[in-house]
């Protein structure tokens, strides 16, 4: 349980390199490929709804604990260390971003396609059964 306890708390001060992410997304001197991993790594992180909920026991904490922290590492090693440091210096260290509903749509569009594909399976299953 204690192992947990960090692990969560690790990934909680992860979490605060998300603001610098964001800013960096906006940065002109961001490349491409930078502004299209800060841009999935936002997105997900300002969603209301996870890509393996919570509820789910054990699975649930699996995103928080290793896709999180994997995406953010993978963003900031993008992202060159000048444009993170200056934008360090320029922003607040105590800003927040708010979730919103705008960047749960990617993770609606993953679940709609999984949907369809497992009806679509489901339903050749079902009438090879027959």
């Amino acid at each position: 349980m204690l192992m947990l306890k960090k692990l969560k708390a690790a990934v909680k001060k992860l979490k605060q390199e998300i603001v610098p992410i964001y800013y960096a997304l906006l940065d002109k001197r961001t490349s491409i490929l930078a502004k299209i991993m800060a841009a999935v790594t936002v997105g997900y992180l300002l969603s209301p709804i996870d890509l393996i909920p919570d509820f789910i026991p054990v699975l649930g904490l699996l995103d928080d604990l290793l896709l999180v922290p994997v995406l953010i590492r993978l963003t900031i090693k993008l992202i060159s260390k000048e444009i993170i440091q200056d934008i360090k210096t320029k922003s607040d260290s105590n800003e927040r971003l708010q979730q919103k509903w705008v960047y749960a749509i990617p993770i609606l569009i993953i679940y709609a396609y999984l949907l369809f594909i497992l009806f679509r399976h489901g339903q050749q299953w079902f009438h090879y059964s027959k």
